[in-house]
């Protein structure tokens, strides 16, 4: 029972980085506002938007391949270093002037259930 709940776990999350990341490519704007730190209208924004975009389609599609190729001890390393990243963007939220509901209730709470995942990974 624990190695489909770890695998299903990672595969979601992994989809769903990968769904975001496909926002931020498609529409950056709208993203960033989900985000927590709305982008302003001029500038280069949108070009820093879709590096994000990038990075995050690209480490979704990295845990999917760890999953599909490598197994759940290196998925659940990818996990546990990757949940830097969420920590990193509740950080950003709070810094830049974004809701604490939205820094901890959607970033910290994603960077914990990234390290749940790596926990059944482990496990599993």
């Amino acid at each position: 029972m624990l190695t489909p709940t770890a695998y299903g776990l990672a595969i979601v999350l992994d989809l769903l980085v990968l769904f975001i990341g496909a926002r931020f490519l498609v529409q950056p704007r709208a993203a960033a506002t989900g985000y927590g730190v709305p982008a302003k209208p001029d500038g280069d924004a949108a070009a820093y938007l879709e590096i994000k975009g990038l990075r995050d389609a690209v480490l979704g599609v990295m845990g999917l391949a760890l999953l599909a190729f490598a197994g759940a001890t290196a998925a659940a390393w990818f996990m546990l270093t990757v949940a830097l990243v969420p920590l990193g963007d509740t950080l950003i939220v709070l810094r830049h002037g974004g809701t604490k509901a939205v820094a901890f209730g959607i970033h910290f709470a994603t960077a914990a259930l990234v390290l749940v995942s790596a926990g059944l990974l482990f496990a599993a």
